[in-house]
């Protein structure tokens, strides 16, 4: 099995679960007991600082949307550049922390590259497996520029590139503009 840790799973069109239509999830941990990851691209109503104000005493100096991470329940989530507040390296210069004491470290200054999330996604073992070889979901390596990225169109973004890399693979042109509709 090979780990998808540091990777994006990007839903397919074929994928009818209505939790994941049309979303980018990060994958944070994925072992032969199962998978976590966080929907990017599903900012909720709620702000940072409210959610914090309602969870905790210590101050919040961020601003920004909540994320919903998936639909599994769970703790408060966070992925940072902040290494010293790391539970966890996703990818390098990227990190998990779901642990309280880091969390209040990391809303008591403010954070350029910050997402908060409340829920997950979370996949028990083998069931990851099973959709990926059903079709449900590409996969690519993550990218940090995507990982912040603020527009709601992540999804057709990351598509775009997806697709574009496996017609390249086919076609194998002998160079590629940037731009092909400047050709």
């Amino acid at each position: 099995m090979q780990s998808l840790q540091g990777y994006f799973l990007v839903a397919s069109p074929h994928l009818r679960d209505p939790n994941f239509i049309g979303t980018v999830v990060l994958m944070i941990r994925h072992d032969e007991n199962g998978a976590l990851g966080v929907v990017l691209n599903r900012p909720a109503d709620k702000s940072i600082r409210e959610l914090w104000k309602a969870v905790s005493n210590t101050p919040c100096r961020n601003e920004g949307p909540i994320h919903v991470g998936g639909p599994v329940p769970g703790p408060i989530m966070a992925i940072h550049t902040r290494q010293d507040l790391a539970d966890l390296e996703v990818i390098p210069g990227l990190y998990f922390s779901a642990e309280k004491e880091k969390l209040e470290a990391l809303m008591s200054e403010p954070q350029e590259r910050l997402r908060l999330f409340v829920n997950h996604s979370g996949w028990a073992g083998g069931q990851l497996e099973n959709e990926l070889r059903e079709g449900a979901w590409f996969t690519m390596p993550a990218r940090l520029e995507y990982v912040f990225y603020e527009d709601v169109d992540l999804w057709h973004r990351v598509t775009r590139e997806i697709g574009r890399a496996i017609l390249l693979d086919i076609v194998r042109p002998k160079h590629v503009p940037e731009d092909p509709s400047v050709n």
